[in-house]
């Protein structure tokens, strides 16, 4: 099957090059970083999909479902990025782009191509599927997202319109597999905390906290305490009167 090669937009080479200069007029150690986030940051979000699972385990079977399909989701959205890669086959910036200085790392061989970008596609995916799956993770998730993105452009590698494309085609995945797949997951996880030999993936579940009622109580009666013991001696009874003396004659 043959493929098309997509011309670099004019102005999107413009702001390409602007935050190249922009990147290699920063401190080394900012460089340094950005280096090591645009690699670092996809281990990050490894770590939180095992984060989210474990926190899941105690969790009902909706929300243990959706912190499992958080990682399946962002695999797919890395599959559905790869497959675009192979049908548009754009170049990258840091060969196509005229007067662009060096790139902060390694220009991808000929044929890694440029859109969308994957690392963008995976951040998307990753940072809404962990928000679903964990809300308070969001503060988290979506800057981590936005800052990979970023670095993709800052290190060199892509244009801007790529990494937008990648976060956005993360995004739709992401919303996609978990609210399409969450109800068969759930029913899959309540079937596996039946198995004593699965359940350890899946988790207990919330725990239950109620305590069993006391033998002669009914369920959800409240217990009658018996009374305290008086310490005040019980009052001695009267003594009993003498019969009457018949009078003496």
């Amino acid at each position: 099957m043959a493929v098309r090669r997509v011309p670099s937009v004019t102005m999107d080479s413009d702001l390409y090059r602007d935050i190249s200069d922009f990147a290699h007029g920063t401190p080394t150690w900012v460089q340094h970083l950005a280096e090591v986030w645009t690699e670092a940051g996809l281990l990050l979000f490894g770590v939180l999909f095992v984060a989210a699972w474990w926190r899941g385990r105690r969790g009902d079977t909706h929300a243990f479902a959706i912190a499992v399909l958080a990682p399946l989701a962002t695999a797919l959205a890395y599959v559905v990025s790869e497959g675009l890669k192979s049908l548009i086959d754009e170049e990258r910036p840091c060969r196509a782009v005229a007067g662009a200085p060096k790139p902060l790392i390694e220009c991808p061989a000929y044929g890694d191509w440029s859109f969308p970008s994957n690392h963008s596609t995976i951040a998307g995916a990753g940072a809404v599927a962990l928000l679903l799956a964990w809300r308070g993770l969001g503060r988290l998730t979506v800057p981590m997202a936005l800052l990979m993105a970023f670095s993709r452009v800052f290190v060199g590698v892509h244009y801007p319109h790529d990494v937008a494309a990648g976060l956005l085609l993360g995004t739709v995945i992401a919303l996609a597999v978990v609210r399409l797949g969450t109800p068969s997951a759930a029913r899959v996880a309540e079937a596996m905390r039946q198995s004593t030999a699965l359940s350890w993936f899946t988790g207990p579940g919330p725990r239950r906290h109620a305590a069993a009622p006391r033998p002669g109580h009914a369920p959800g009666a409240s217990p009658v305490a018996a009374p305290a013991p008086s310490s005040v001696p019980p009052a001695s009874a009267p003594p009993a009167s003498a019969p009457p003396t018949a009078p003496r004659r």
